[in-house]
């Protein structure tokens, strides 16, 4: 009789499988957090947490500070044995480092006093990356973790680097059990939104507004009135279109025009603090409208709890309010439909907000529990002020790896000096650089960088510190260069790959010695990357990033020589300016035998004679100065980001993320010059997926000469009679050539120079700009000027 029964999946069903980042899971009792290095960090624990630290890429210090809930310092806390007085978490505190201030506060508040510091020592400058030494918590306190580290030498590798942190909770919390992170300073108001509640706050002109997801992936709408116009019974909201049109961006962030403001283009708020970079900036507050059409009558929604906190100050009720919604994840897909999914913020995270005038603001815990826009859990939402005297820098958030801690936005070893000239900065990977100057203008800048000098801030490239016997192997197996014909005081332009050919990153590879590399990229990735090899294949070598330990400026054009030339002293060891060759650099100091340590390499990105100086940053306003007053006389200028893409556009270099992507291999990025498959006689990772590919080309890099003004942008698509043959990666007006160009990646059949095409714009249909394939570099295209 069975046999007459359908066969069946035997069992209950199996969840969703879903990859997350450690530190999103929060039902897994595990948290991790990165201590960065020359940093430290405070974490609250309690009896029977087992705490794990781990030298994430080798060779870093630590010290390990445990207090009880009194705030008396003790090691038994975490079940150790005292070894140290922290000098160097003392020497951190004492300083004026990134996040020290939050830290110091923290202490403070708790009653620690490190005047009887008790430390645990770990670890030492030889240890390997990726050892781990683990403490079980025997009561309720604190742990200070600290990566301590000096001043690096431009050509010493001597960096400090992170500290990996995890916690397994002896008790595992639940979705809604996170400690609200400590204040940013004293609060003026400190208040909860219960879920699926709103309330309603005074908030005077100059204070700050931080508003924080406690528990994380919990949306929330903001809205706000001007005070004194509620007074007056005008009822004016924050409106969202008119902050969007006069923005310009469907994302805010911390910066000029990061502004709300209501109908009368009265500014209410600007964004000074954002952790999570990504909000709902399309959709109003959820509205009892929504719940019925969706079949949920009756739903308690955020429209209503506005109604409901507004009613005091005399606003009138409304079906459905227009509001900020933070920690939303909506977006506009490819058809034109809004979509959403969970939230991206994690515990903890927060947007940090500047009343611009007395304000009525009301903020919610959205009670949406019919789609993915809480993540499945409803938990609270949390609202601090702050007096306006305190000072908060302008900071947005930028995380590396998925696993990665949010780094706040930094401020380079230039900024005090850039920031004098311009007010117009922008965020790049984690740093503000500047866009435009306010005397110059781009055209100005690029007109300087072609005929005289200029001096632009790069020190957001990423850097890493590649030693140990193994070097050499290392970088041999995953640089398509040939490093081994690299020599002491030389530099090569090199592709790193994936093993299917497409790539990882580009950059410049220096040899500081026999065993002493150094990869400036970037992509914090490509460091990952040369450690996860170096661990697979058990090569005896260490990377470590260096990023923060070496800052550094480019000094281009003409002109640049005879200014690196006044400035630099080198000993006698080492080459002069006028000696130093193309792709070499050299170590020296500032104007004599002693001044600030430097390094200075013939490199650059603008297809110009140039140079880069590399300095730690402690010397950035000294290093900046001498370019200054040995380049008054030369013509020099600044330059910012926006006149620096176009002479590297119009020489013919290449962009991450516009140019090239994990899904592009090197020929199809047209560097193909680097990828050495018959001279090279080591294996590489992505050689054979490299052959294959050279072989059997798709696409080809070309440049493009179009015969119209319209501006043209990346992702443009190129057309021969109605089909799609191509697209265009980066585009500019040239100001020399007097015409726009072009960089684009098409189909082969298409590339041959000469060959007539045309770049779509609207639908790539009804409306085409005629164009012409040229070859990759419209600049100097032999590159005699960077030579000479």
């Amino acid at each position: 009789m069975l046999d007459t029964y359908p066969q069946v999946r035997p069992g209950p069903p199996r969840p969703s499988s879903i990859l997350t980042p450690l530190n999103v899971r929060a039902q897994a009792g595990q948290e991790r957090y990165e201590v960065p290095g020359a940093g430290a960090f405070l974490i609250p624990v309690t009896a029977g947490d087992r705490l794990t630290i781990r030298n994430a890429e080798g060779g870093q210090v630590c010290e390990v500070l445990a207090a009880d809930a009194k705030g008396a310092i003790d090691a038994g806390v975490i079940g150790a044995v005292a070894n140290s007085t922290a000098p160097g978490l003392k020497a951190l505190l004492g300083g004026t480092g990134s996040g020290m201030g939050g830290l110091r506060l923290g202490l403070t508040r708790r009653g620690i006093d490190l005047a009887q510091a008790g430390a645990v020592a770990l670890f030492e400058t030889t240890t390997p990356a990726g050892t781990e030494e683990s403490f079980t918590v025997t009561r309720a306190g604190v742990v200070v973790v600290a990566a301590p580290g000096l001043a690096m030498a431009p050509d010493a590798q001597d960096t400090a680097t992170p500290l990996i942190v995890t916690v397994q909770r002896a008790t595992v919390r639940l979705i809604t059990g996170h400690d609200l992170p400590d204040p940013l300073a004293d609060p003026v108001l400190d208040l909860r939104i219960k879920s699926a509640t709103a309330q309603a706050y005074f908030v005077k002109a100059g204070d700050y507004i931080q508003v924080l997801d406690v528990d994380g992936r919990q949306c929330t709408d903001f809205q706000c009135f001007s005070a004194r116009k509620l007074d007056k019974g005008i009822e004016h909201a924050l409106d969202v279109t008119t902050s969007r049109t006069l923005m310009g961006h469907a994302y805010s962030m911390p910066g000029l025009h990061a502004k709300y403001y209501d109908q009368d283009w009265l500014p209410l708020i600007e964004v000074v603090q954002d952790t999570v970079g990504r909000h709902d900036a399309f959709a109003m507050a959820c509205a009892s409208k929504y719940y019925d059409d969706i079949g949920y009558p009756g739903h308690v929604n955020c429209s209503d709890n506005f109604n409901r906190a507004l009613a005091d100050h005399g606003v009138t009720a409304r079906p459905g309010w227009m509001a900020v919604n933070l920690f939303f994840n909506t977006n506009i897909d490819a058809h034109g439909v809004l979509i959403s999914d969970e939230p991206w913020s994690r515990p903890g995270d927060y947007v940090l907000f500047r009343a611009l005038t007395d304000l009525i603001c009301v903020s919610s815990a959205c009670p949406d529990d019919t789609s993915p826009a809480n993540g499945w859990y409803l938990s609270d939402i949390h609202v601090r002020t702050y007096d306006g005297a305190e000072k908060f820098s302008r900071a947005i958030a930028y995380r590396p790896t998925p696993d990665a801690e949010p780094k706040m936005t930094k401020e380079t070893a230039f900024h005090t000096r850039t920031e004098a000239k311009t007010r117009h900065m922008v965020e790049y990977k984690g740093y503000w650089l500047p866009h435009v100057y306010s005397s110059n203008g781009a055209i100005e800048e690029y007109w300087a960088c072609r005929e005289k000098a200029v001096v632009l801030d790069l020190s957001p490239l990423r850097k890493f510190e590649v030693t140990g016997p193994d070097a050499e192997a290392l970088m041999q197996y995953t640089l398509t260069r040939d490093v081994k014909k690299l020599s002491v005081g030389q530099v090569v332009y090199s592709a790193m790959c994936y093993e299917h050919g497409g790539m990882i990153d580009d950059g410049t590879l220096f040899r500081l010695g026999k065993d002493q590399f150094r990869w400036i990229g970037g992509d914090d990735y490509g460091g990952v990357w040369l450690r996860e090899q170096a661990e697979k294949l058990g090569l005896q070598v260490m990377v470590r990033a260096s990023t923060d330990q070496l800052h550094n400026l480019a000094v281009q054009g003409p002109n640049s020589r005879e200014i690196m030339r006044r400035m630099i002293w080198t000993a006698p060891h080492q080459p002069t300016i006028e000696e130093l060759g193309w792709f070499r650099f050299t170590v020296g100091r500032l104007g004599g035998p002693d001044g600030a340590p430097v390094v200075v390499s013939r490199t650059g990105y603008t297809g110009e004679l140039g140079f880069e100086v590399f300095c730690h940053p402690k010397d950035g306003a000294a290093v900046y100065d001498a370019v200054w007053e040995h380049g008054a006389d030369q013509g020099l200028r600044p330059m910012g980001l926006a006149a620096l893409d176009m002479v590297r556009i119009e020489a013919g270099l290449i962009f991450a993320g516009y140019d090239f992507s994990d899904q592009t291999d090197p020929f199809e990025a047209g560097i193909g010059f680097t990828v050495l498959l018959k001279s090279k006689t080591d294996d590489f990772i992505g050689r054979d997926a490299l052959i294959r590919r050279k072989e059997h080309a798709m696409h080809k890099f070309v440049g493009l000469d179009i015969d119209a003004n319209v501006d043209v942008g990346h992702g443009d698509c190129i057309h021969v009679g109605r089909a799609q043959i191509g697209v265009v990666t980066s585009s500019m007006r040239s100001p020399l050539l007097g015409k726009n160009i072009a960089l684009a990646r098409v189909d082969v059949a298409h590339a041959a120079v000469g060959t007539a095409v045309e770049v779509g714009k609207l639908d790539g249909q009804q409306k085409r700009l005629p164009a012409v394939i040229v070859p990759l570099s419209h600049y100097d295209p032999k590159k005699t000027r960077p030579q000479s």
